[in-house]
């Protein structure tokens, strides 16, 4: 098993490429540049590259030996629709679109172990580094296995990880089983008969409906979700009216629900159906209601989940190791992960000014983890594919 200092070599090549990939954010599907970048180093290493599954994504192949078995691993390639607010040299050049999420460092950290693996190849089968895109919301990790990931490069399982802001640098998370939430979104168009604000009378108020609707789609997760079950409803957007003294015809309401189980997402979804159709009636607005289910749970399975425990244990001891708390937060990883056993892990990415929260303007990768993150991929594969003695 690798240690660390054996992938220190790579730090800098890993921190290079990250602030290459943070400068340089690019957005769902439009990950021209940074496909390209990771083509050109997958192949210097000498791997086999296949470019435009998923539209901008990157699979690189190595094998090692005789032996037939062959297992994948994920990183994300993706941006966000976000204004950098940090003032280091390598802040985002794109104005509005920033690597507030790691997937920079994911990229880098997956990067650095292909190169290690592909100089050291001590292992006995086949890898096949998966560079995924639009991670965020638009579901690159489904385009990808429908359009036949698994078929074009068979994996017996797949693993992913995501660096975790307030876990210390140093640890790892995992947890069998439902680990992040099922992603769905919802929008709500009320319907009313727009009129004078000084002659509601004359109107069917849309916007006071859509206040009724909020508060009362609360009580899904409070009210119809058994106690023991986990839940998230939340409105994220009101649209409605452009003046002061004119009532609108119409409202949207928007949002995102969330859950762990298949069987409360359809609760979940058939009350907020029903609750809408109420709400409506009850003001004499009409009613339209879009419901979209967009990533399901994510769910690793248990022997995978322990073989990535005994894999980080080995690198960082086992009071190093954490089993993390469900997360309502959540990954198109799981449509890979709905293909093949496999995991999703954490690793910590510090407090302080490297460990702020995900998805905010002033976040930053700590480049200080790229060698843990490079060593435990480089790990995972010499222990699951272990070279014959």
């Amino acid at each position: 098993m690798p240690t660390l200092d054996k992938l220190l070599p790579l730090h800098a090549d890993m921190a290079n490429w990250r602030h290459d990939l943070h400068a340089h954010p690019e957005t769902a599907f439009e990950e021209q540049r940074t496909s390209a970048l990771v083509a050109r180093q997958l192949e210097s290493f000498g791997l086999r590259v296949h470019r435009g599954l998923g539209r901008t994504g990157v699979v690189g192949t190595l094998s090692s030996g005789s032996g037939k078995r062959a297992i994948g691993l994920r990183a994300d390639m993706d941006a966000l629709h976000i204004h950098e607010q940090n003032a280091f040299g390598h802040r985002s050049r794109n104005e509005g679109k920033m690597h507030a999420c790691g997937h920079d460092g994911h990229t880098a950290m997956l990067l650095g172990a292909a190169k290690y693996l592909s100089e050291t190849r001590n292992f006995d089968g086949t890898v096949h580094f998966i560079f995924q895109p639009a991670e965020e919301n638009e579901g690159g990790g489904r385009e990808m296995v429908e359009q036949g990931l698994f078929e074009k490069f068979p994996c017996e399982s797949v693993y992913g990880m995501h660096n975790w802001p307030g876990m210390p640098a140093g640890q790892f998370g995992v947890r069998a089983g439902p680990m992040m939430a099922s992603f769905d979104i919802f929008e709500i168009e009320l319907s009313g008969r727009g009129s004078h604000a000084a002659l509601p009378h004359t109107g069917i108020d849309p916007i006071v409906a859509a206040s009724a609707l909020v508060q009362a789609l609360q009580t899904i997760a409070s009210r119809n979700v058994d106690p023991i079950e986990s839940a998230v409803v939340s409105v994220t957007q009101i649209h409605a009216g452009d003046t002061w003294n004119v009532i609108p015809d119409a409202a949207v309401v928007r949002g995102t629900t969330r859950a762990f189980k298949p069987d409360v997402q359809d609760l979940i979804e058939r009350r907020l159906r029903e609750i809408s159709a109420s709400i409506a009636a009850a003001y004499g607005a009409r009613i339209k209601v879009r419901y979209e289910r967009r990533y399901p749970p994510l769910i690793n399975a248990a022997p995978e989940a322990e073989v990535c425990a005994s894999v980080m244990r080995a690198m960082v001891g086992p009071e190093n190791v954490v089993q993390v708390p469900p997360v309502m937060g959540s990954e198109d990883f799981a449509f890979m992960l709905q293909a093949k056993a496999g995991c999703y892990v954490f690793v910590g990415n510090g407090p302080g000014e490297g460990g702020c929260m995900l998805h905010n303007p002033h976040y930053d990768f700590n480049d200080q983890i790229l060698p843990l993150g490079a060593g435990y991929w480089s790990n995972l594969v010499e222990h699951i594919l272990s070279a014959p003695a």
